[in-house]
C-alpha cells in the first residue's frame, strides 16, 4: 500500500489544514437600521483581524460595538452616516437608489440586509453605472457588471489598504504564516515532481502527468486529482468563417 497523497490527507479537515480562530473576533457587517431613517455612527478604533487584507473601523450605534471595512480616509472619532438622507462623501453608508451614478463604491450589500458582502478586498472599489426604479447596475473591479436592488447598501469611497502586494514577500516564513492564517496551504509542489508513491502524477524520467488528467467525479480518492469532472478538454476550438456563414 502507499501512502495516503496529501490532497487525500487535506480533504479529511485536520487542524494543520483548517483556517485558525485565534486572532478573529469579529463578524463584519451593517448594522441594522430602520427603513428610512438616517443615523450616525462613532469610530471608536481601527483594527486588524487575524486573516483579513484590510483594516476594521469599529464604530459605536446605539451602545452595541460594529465593525465595517474602513474606507480610504477613515480616522478615530469620525462620525460615519448610514441611511438614505446621509451625506455623499467617504465613508458613509447610503442605499444604491440614493447614490449618484459614477460614484466610486465598496462593501456592497448582494440581498438588503445582509450586512455587506461585495467588494471588501484592500483597495478596491466599484463604480455605480445606473440607476433605474427595476435596479442598480454595478461595474465591479473584474469588469463584469452586476444587476442588484436599489435598497441593498454601499460604502463611499475605496477599501482601505490598497498598496499592500506592492511590497514583495522578503522570506518564506512570512509568506507561510500569511497562508497559514487564511487556511491555505503553502508551499504548494506540484505532483509532477513528485515520485509515484506520492502522487498519481509523480515519476518518470521526466516531469510529466503520464496519463490523462482528467478524473471522473466517482475516482477513488487516492486517484481524484487533477482536472475533476471537467466541462470540456483540449484545446478550445475557434470556429471558421464558412461555418459561421452556414
Amino acid at each position: 500500500m502507499g501512502k495516503r497523497i496529501l490532497q487525500r490527507h487535506r480533504g479529511k479537515g485536520g487542524l494543520q489544514y483548517r483556517a485558525p480562530q485565534i486572532g478573529k473576533f469579529a463578524k463584519v457587517r451593517y448594522p441594522f437600521v430602520p427603513a428610512g431613517v438616517t443615523a450616525e455612527m462613532k469610530v471608536l478604533d481601527i483594527v486588524h483581524e487575524r486573516g483579513r487584507a484590510y483594516p476594521l473601523a469599529e464604530v459605536d450605534y446605539s451602545g452595541k460595538r460594529f465593525y465595517l471595512p474602513a474606507v480610504s480616509g477613515t480616522v478615530v472619532g469620525s462620525q460615519i452616516q448610514i441611511g438614505p438622507q446621509a451625506a455623499v462623501t467617504s465613508g458613509n453608508v447610503l442605499p444604491l437608489a440614493n447614490i449618484p451614478e459614477g460614484s466610486t463604491i465598496c462593501n456592497i450589500e448582494r440581498y438588503l440586509g445582509d450586512g455587506g458582502r461585495l467588494v471588501r478586498q484592500a483597495g478596491e472599489s466599484a463604480v455605480l453605472f445606473a440607476n433605474s426604479p427595476l435596479g442598480s447596475t454595478i461595474r465591479m473591479p473584474s469588469g463584469r457588471t452586476a444587476f442588484l436592488s436599489p435598497k441593498c447598501r454601499a460604502s463611499i469611497g475605496i477599501v482601505s489598504g490598497g498598496g499592500r502586494t506592492d511590497k514583495p514577500f522578503l522570506r518564506a516564513g512570512a509568506k507561510y504564516h500569511l497562508m497559514k492564517s487564511k487556511g491555505k496551504m503553502y508551499p504548494r509542489m506540484r505532483g509532477i515532481a513528485m515520485a509515484a508513491v506520492y502522487h498519481p502524477f509523480g515519476g518518470g524520467r521526466h516531469q510529466h502527468p503520464g496519463k490523462s488528467t482528467s478524473t471522473s467525479r466517482n475516482a477513488p480518492p487516492g486517484r481524484k486529482v487533477g482536472h475533476i469532472a471537467p466541462r470540456k478538454t483540449g484545446r478550445k476550438r475557434i470556429p471558421r468563417i464558412e461555418d459561421a456563414q452556414r
